[in-house]
């Protein structure tokens, strides 16, 4: 993998990696004003928080996990895809994710959310999409797994905490970031419709 094939992949790496240090550490301020508030949303009009809250992370582990992520999956797809279609995916997801997480707390005036996981989940799945027999080593498992089966099991286990998980996870970010990247991506490459099939039959 050469990721200098993958500019668009390389700014936001860089620019969530960043961004997501300095309001950690150094700017809470600014980290409580990008964050998405849905009432702040619907109320204030603060719109550009369904983008900046996707630059931000609660604490290094967090950023860690999903630029782990990013890193593994990103780069290569946009390798595989193009800049233009990488770019709209990745915030395409994130938009979506975040329009979903805003009405379902829409009533919930004290809720924040913070994390790039929608538009990563919108990553992977497109990633999924394009390459569906890629073997992946999923902890705690002791052998890889192809990446269809995983995505099944992902989509599965994020529908269920969406609606029943009461921990501080935006799963319905996952949830729906992963539904936009599958058909976002079906929508700019309607072939890989024709490849899924094909890797089935």
């Amino acid at each position: 993998m050469n990721i200098a094939d993958s500019p668009v992949s390389i700014i936001i790496f860089t620019l969530t990696i960043l961004i997501s240090i300095y309001t950690i550490y150094k700017n809470q301020n600014l980290y409580f004003k990008l964050l998405l508030n849905p009432r702040a949303v619907i109320y204030e009009k603060k719109y550009y928080q369904l983008i900046t809250s996707g630059f931000l992370h609660a604490d290094i582990m967090h950023l860690i996990f999903n630029m782990l992520t990013f890193y593994f999956f990103g780069f290569q797809l946009e390798s595989y895809i193009g800049s233009l279609n990488f770019f709209m995916i990745y915030f395409l997801s994130l938009l979506a994710a975040n329009l979903f997480t805003v009405w379902k707390k829409r009533k919930e005036y004290n809720y924040g959310s913070v994390g790039a996981s929608g538009a990563i989940s919108g990553i992977l799945f497109s990633f999924i999409l394009i390459s569906p027999a890629t073997e992946l080593l999923i902890f705690p498992l002791p052998f890889p797994i192809p990446s269809w089966l995983f995505g099944t099991f992902y989509l599965g286990w994020t529908y269920y905490a969406s609606n029943h998980s009461y921990d501080r996870i935006n799963h319905t970010a996952h949830l729906y970031g992963a539904l936009a990247g599958i058909i976002i991506t079906m929508i700019l490459l309607p072939d890989v419709v024709s490849n899924i099939a094909s890797y089935f039959m």
